[in-house]
């Protein structure tokens, strides 16, 4: 699926490959994010409701990121957290007294993640891709590794390469590099199989490691 040798010295290209950008990709995705829409609203609709029986605030989390071309966009998922007493949303920590019951279970099970299906449909988000940082994030981290902006040349993902590989975190350092590397493999090396390689393993992510807090 994808040899790490490839990865080192990559350099962004000008523009992305005719391939990631094609029709077939964004047709995927919507015939597929549309059959999921459906397929998990007896998953949504007692999500939404519990969200907004937990705690005061809306149902879903709205936080602008940096998707295709360098375009923002808003992002959607559930709210896990209570809403802080100036109506602001800060960056969860692990054991973060904030986030909710309903929260927690939503974050441990990605249920939180599938309102970005929205995203997608709207053309803001791809299935799969590399996945979307905070718009302050992108700005500290495009200074301090090495062929960041390559990411904006696709759309952003609900899942990517990296995070089926074990790399998450929001730090820009060697792990962040390493996501970028395999970031830029994903957009030279894509292929419908490869896509659908990625979702296969996030499935087998979600169901057995229980990573996210």
């Amino acid at each position: 699926m994808f040899n790490s040798d490839t990865a080192d010295g990559m350099l962004a290209t000008e523009s992305a490959p005719a391939a990631v950008t094609s029709v077939l990709k964004r047709a995927i995705d919507v015939v597929v994010a549309f059959a999921m829409l459906l397929f998990t609203l007896p998953i949504t609709i007692p999500a939404a409701l519990g969200v907004a029986l937990s705690s005061k605030g809306p149902i879903f989390f709205r936080q602008r990121r940096t998707g295709l071309n360098g375009k923002t966009f808003l992002i959607l998922k559930f709210r896990s957290m209570r809403v802080a007493e100036e109506g602001a949303f800060k960056q969860a920590t692990r054991d973060d007294d904030r986030i909710t019951a309903i929260g927690r279970f939503l974050r441990r099970s990605s249920i939180d993640e599938l309102p970005q299906l929205i995203n997608v449909l709207k053309g803001e988000m791809s299935l799969i891709g590399p996945r979307p940082h905070a718009v302050d994030h992108d700005v500290l981290c495009r200074g301090q590794v090495a062929d960041y902006d390559a990411r904006y040349l696709v759309r952003p993902g609900l899942t990517g390469l990296a995070q089926v590989s074990g790399l998450r975190g929001k730090s820009c350092d060697n792990l962040m590099a390493e996501r970028v590397r395999m970031d830029v493999a994903y957009i030279e090396n894509w292929s419908v199989a490869l896509d659908l390689k990625i979702l296969f393993k996030t499935a087998l992510v979600v169901l057995f490691q229980k990573t996210a807090y």
